[in-house]
This record gives structure tokens, sequence and C-alpha cells, in this order.
């Protein structure tokens, strides 16, 4: 057996989501096969270490070096300085990058490990239009990285056009899950407040709630339905108030519980998955709608055409186009026949192409070779790890 992989994670936060969810799957996956070290640079956003399962060996990191901030030469020294000791170094997103800087500067005379760079999507206020100074200085301090990571063939282009980082270099991962877990018969209870004895279609989304996720937008498309549909929300973040507050503007309920795990026991309950960004790459709970047998209604952004089933691709919309979302929607509550034609399709979809084994290999041959180690290779996890058994 290989010793276990020592694993430092560099975040700028850990709070639940897509890219999050994925991390902490291949964690609870790999199991005693690695070590995770996290350093986070803002201890409160660190939700997300609650999904982790107890077994996994991980450890938050106290009184890390400052991860934002100017790149002065005792900031980035102290990242690097604590990258020492580790078999392998993850950074994650343009929050990190000052690490992957550090990395450049001070790896090989302080002899660092291996870093691999992760960039899974950008925040409203680069939406239509990269920025300039984030893009000049991750082409400086990509060097510094082994590897760049990415979810969607837009991320690829964009590191390899924009970054100027060599193809070679550039990993295009698309996200993964656990397809047949999502088929299962979802617990009727799963969301608390949900009541699907009235009839009604319920039209639901799972994001984290931040502007770019747009979720204005779904609450008003989603308004002149409001006699025939529930609208629910799962998910916390900083755009709570302000959904609630376009909710009531127009006139419509929805049901918002906040973040709840395990996607898989829920996910089925809603009837159409809707998904109304301004900006995606290759979303996670898009995926898992899929997989659930559901039929979306989205924005046509990131890569989300290629990822639906042909069938489904009249459903998207530029996001700037509301009324032709409202139109979408409205066709797909009205029928239910055609939701069950459009659902069965995106589960076959699914499960052809987005079943998490062929990406948690990819990621682990990426990470093992990188370390010079096999015990990720090694690790091979019973299709159900990790899952509470239940009556369904």
């Amino acid at each position: 057996m290989s010793e276990p992989l020592n694993i430092l994670h560099i975040l700028s936060g850990f709070d639940p989501g897509g890219w999050e969810g994925r991390i902490v799957r291949l964690m609870n996956l790999w199991g005693h096969s690695a070590r995770h070290s996290l350093m986070i640079g803002n201890a409160r956003k660190s939700g997300a270490c609650q999904e982790i399962d107890a077994d996994v060996d991980v450890t938050v990191l106290p009184d890390a070096p400052a991860l934002n901030g100017r790149p002065t030469y005792a900031a980035l020294s102290a990242l690097a300085r604590a990258m020492r000791g580790y078999d392998l170094v993850l950074t994650y997103n343009y929050g990190a990058v000052n690490a992957v800087m550090a990395r450049r500067l001070f790896g090989r005379a302080m002899r660092l490990p291996p870093l691999i760079h992760h960039e899974d999507g950008f925040g409203a206020d680069e939406v239509g239009r990269l920025s300039r100074t984030r893009n000049l200085y991750r082409r400086l301090a990509l060097p510094g990285a082994r590897a760049l990571v990415v979810p969607s063939c837009q991320m690829a282009t964009i590191g390899i056009c924009s970054w100027n980082t060599a193809a070679s270099r550039v990993h295009h991962i698309p996200n993964g899950i656990e397809v047949a877990a999502y088929a299962r018969r979802p617990f009727p209870d799963a969301i608390p407040g949900l009541d699907k004895s009235n009839g009604r279609v319920v039209v639901g989304t799972v994001a984290n709630l931040r502007a770019v996720k747009a979720l204005t937008r779904l609450v008003r498309i989603a308004a002149p339905l409001r006699e025939q549909i529930q609208l629910v929300i799962v998910g916390d973040g900083p755009e709570r108030e302000a959904i609630q507050a376009e909710a009531r503007r127009v006139g419509i309920e929805v049901l918002m519980p906040g973040h709840l795990p395990r996607p898989q026991d829920y996910v089925g309950l809603f009837d159409i998955f809707a998904l109304t960004s301004d900006a995606e790459q290759f979303p996670l709970p898009l995926i898992e709608a899929m997989a659930a047998g559901l039929p979306v209604l989205s924005t046509d952004v990131g890569d989300i055409a290629s990822m639906l089933s042909g069938s489904n691709r009249p459903y998207l919309f530029a996001a700037a186009d509301e009324s032709g979302l409202t139109r979408g929607l409205t066709a797909l509550v009205a029928d239910a026949t055609l939701r069950a034609r459009l659902g069965a399709a995106n589960q076959q979809r699914a499960m052809d192409a987005f079943d998490e084994r062929g990406m948690v290999q990819r990621y682990a041959q990426l990470y093992g070779t990188a370390a010079r180690s096999s015990a990720l290779v090694d690790a091979a996890p019973p299709p159900t790890a990790h899952r509470k058994t239940g009556a369904l």
C-alpha cells in the first residue's frame, strides 16, 4: 500500500457550493489514501467542512498566512513557507492566485512541492468581460503551477488564450457525480416546508445565493405562474434578502430552506430545474438535476448547451431574455408529458457523459503523477461509498 498523500488545499472560502462539493466528494471517496490540510482565507466561510466524512483525515490550519492583499515579498514568502512539507499543493480560483505566485517565485529556492491550480468560474464583476488586471496577474503567476484544471471548454479556451497557459498544461476535467444516487426515489420530507399534495408544479433550483446566480431573475420569470407553481430555492448566501425582497415586490411566495446537504435526497422532488445565472461554466447542480430526470429551463451560458440533451436545448434563453424564459417555463409547467420526455433524455445524457468515475480517475492520475504517488490511483471506493441508508 502507498503512503497517504499529504495534500494542502488553499482556498479563499469553503462554503457549500458546486466546486466545493466536488472537493468534498473527492476527499470522501479517497478516504485514508490522503491527508488534507485546508488553508482557508476567510475562516467564517468554511461550512463545506461539515460535509467531509468523519473518517477523513482533514485539518483546518489555524493562523494561516493571508491570501488576499498586495503580493508583497513578505506576504508571498509567508505563503511559500506554509507550503513546505506537503506532497502536493492544490489552489482554487482567483482568491488563491497569490499562493500560485508564491510558488513561482520561491518554489525552487525553498524546494516546494508541485502545485496544481483550479479555476471554476467568475464572479458577477467579470460577467461579460474579464478583468484585465486579473488576467495579467494570472499570466504572471500560472507558470508557477504544474497544471491548470478547468471544468468547461470555455474555461480551457480562456486559460490558453487569455492567461497564456500552454495547452499541454491545461486539463479540462468536466464535473461528475454518482449518477445512480440521483435516480433513486427522493426522500419525501427532504425539503422542509415543501408540500407536494397541493398539485402545484415544483420549480426548483440549488445555488449559492450570489449576485452572479441572478436569482431575482428567477423570481421575476416565475411570478406570472404564481397560481400554478411552488418556487423553491435551496442554498445560502449574501443575496438571500434581495431575493426575498424581489419576491415580495412581484407577489410570489418562495420557499427558501437554506443550504441542504445531500442533494441526491431531494433534487428529485422538483418537477422542473431552473437556472437563471448571468454566468456559469459547468454547473454541478445542473448535472444533479439531469441525473434526477428533470427537465431544465436555463440561461444559455458557459457549457450548458453542450451539457443538456438535444431535446432540452430549446429551453435555453439569453440571460437578458426574461420574456423568453417565462414562455419556456410556462410551456414546461403546462405539459407533464413534455417534462417527462425531456427529463428522461437528460437522465440518459447524465448517465452517458457525467458519471463521476471518469472524473475521479482523471483527478487521481493528475494528482498522483504530480506528486509521484500511486496512493489515489490505488484507492478504489465501492460505488455506494459514504452513503447513508434509509427506506425509499
